[in-house]
């Protein structure tokens, strides 16, 4: 690496810019246009030989999580960015519904494995805001385990009005893998072919994700009613007003024909899907904020770079407002989508690499410190850390009384506010100078 590139602000090294995503999880510099290295959030265990996800250890205990961590960041560290990580800060881009154990043992892992000065865990969705320059906008996530959706207002986010529903990469997967199972046949020496399902039971993860990329789409909604004639149709549930019509044929290229991307938007038994998030977001939202939001609308998370998604999502939502249960509740004139600097699954990282370009860093960031004060990581939406993001976490200890007057007198007596010398400072100090009240916190009681 060229040392220009190895200086920051303030002759400090440039930052490491992290976004742990369920699936991949990108990585590289502060300042940069993009990140060093995409991975799989995944680790190969050296005791075991056996590849396992990080998202396997989200809900077990803290010590195999450490393990795993340990490996998976060590691999990050001297492999991908061949840099010592005790010369840099760290920023994490963090979702929302990351586990409070993750972000615990994470910081446990960073501050005493590998001994990094200081890190800082920054929500995703305001990340990605940082890249177009904007303080408002209402910020869907579509990643591989689930879709989450999250209005932010004038740099704050509206926790109230969040949506999240489990539906992305995993979904699709899902989707497909049943596709296959049940239509696809294999081809035998002797020249017959029996079904998929008689031969294996389930479709390797990375099979499955090569057929995602390299062959689905997102269709339009008139294409997508058709199919679901089609199948109708075939089960005997054709409408008797459309008996005329001839259905979609089916030939071999089932999964293009049956489009395993329309779970996305095929509502389940609550009406919801992944257009509904993002209008019953907006109403949870105050009524004042929801035009704002409807016109600012940042697609993020890999599931977003399937052709045709940002289009249907706009049918879907043009389609929806129409309908009885948002008419009466949505009254603005249109959305609008932006379209960020970079792909959708690399636009927090880019808003994380531009942010800890800053000076900002160093101030809100927390050392190791800080991480032994309480029982977790201070929580970047938590009101109760508002001093952690000025000035530093303080804490408060109770003083008792005894201890309080013997303080206060050893001030007095150090100032020479004695028994002497009380009046004329007194009355020097009230000439040129307004009093100074000081309240201290008490066991009981306060005094001034």
């Amino acid at each position: 690496m060229p040392l220009f590139e190895t200086i920051g602000l303030g002759g400090e090294k440039t930052a490491v810019v992290i976004d742990i995503g369920t699936s991949y999880t990108k990585l590289g510099f502060a300042g940069e246009c993009g990140p060093r290295a995409i991975i799989p959030s995944e680790v190969k265990r050296q005791q075991t030989g056996k590849v396992v996800r990080l998202e396997d250890y989200y809900n077990t205990n803290q010590d195999e999580l450490f393990a795993v961590l340990v490996e998976f960041l060590h691999q990050m560290y001297f492999r991908y960015l061949l840099i010592n990580p005790k010369d840099r800060r760290v920023l994490i881009a963090e979702s929302v519904l990351v586990p409070t154990n993750f972000r615990d043992t994470l910081a446990k892992v960073l501050f005493r494995h590998f001994e990094v000065p200081s890190v800082m865990f920054a929500p995703s969705h305001m990340l990605t805001l940082l890249t177009l320059g904007i303080n408002t906008a209402l910020v869907m996530d579509v990643g591989y385990a689930d879709t989450l959706v999250l209005p932010i207002y004038e740099g704050v986010a509206v926790l109230g009005a969040w949506q999240s529903l489990p539906l992305g990469g995993r979904a699709i997967h899902k989707r497909l893998e049943s596709l296959l199972l049940a239509e696809s046949t294999v081809a035998t020496e002797g020249g017959t072919e029996l079904p998929l399902s008689s031969i294996v039971g389930t479709v390797k993860e990375e099979i499955l994700e090569d057929i995602k990329v390299r062959t689905c789409f997102v269709c339009s909604m008139e294409r997508s009613r058709k199919v679901q004639d089609a199948a109708m149709a075939q089960l005997g549930l054709i409408d008797p007003s459309q008996a005329g019509q001839s259905p979609v044929a089916s030939t071999k290229d089932f999964v293009r024909q049956k489009s395993a991307t329309e779970v996305l938007f095929e509502q389940d038994n609550e009406l919801q899907s992944v257009a509904t998030l993002i209008l019953d977001a907006i109403i949870k939202s105050p009524i004042d904020t929801r035009k704002e939001l409807a016109e600012n609308l940042v697609v993020t998370g890999g599931t977003a770079l399937l052709p045709g998604f940002l289009h249907r999502l706009m049918q879907e939502l043009n389609s929806l407002r129409q309908s009885p249960k948002y008419s009466s509740k949505l009254a603005f004139g249109s959305f609008k989508i932006h379209n960020p600097p970079a792909q959708p699954n690399c636009v927090p990282w880019l808003g994380g690499a531009i942010f800890a370009a800053t000076e900002a860093l160093a101030s809100h960031s927390f050392t190791k410190d800080i991480q032994y004060e309480g029982p977790h990581i201070p929580d970047w939406c938590s009101l109760n850390n508002k001093d952690f993001f000025t000035e530093g976490v303080v804490e408060k200890t109770p003083v008792s009384l005894p201890t309080l007057r013997k303080t206060l007198e050893a001030i007095k007596s150090s100032t020479g506010l004695g028994a002497k010398g009380g009046k004329e400072s007194g009355k020097d100090s009230g000439k040129g100078s307004a009093a100074t009240t000081v309240k201290l916190e008490t066991s009981g009681e306060s005094t001034t």
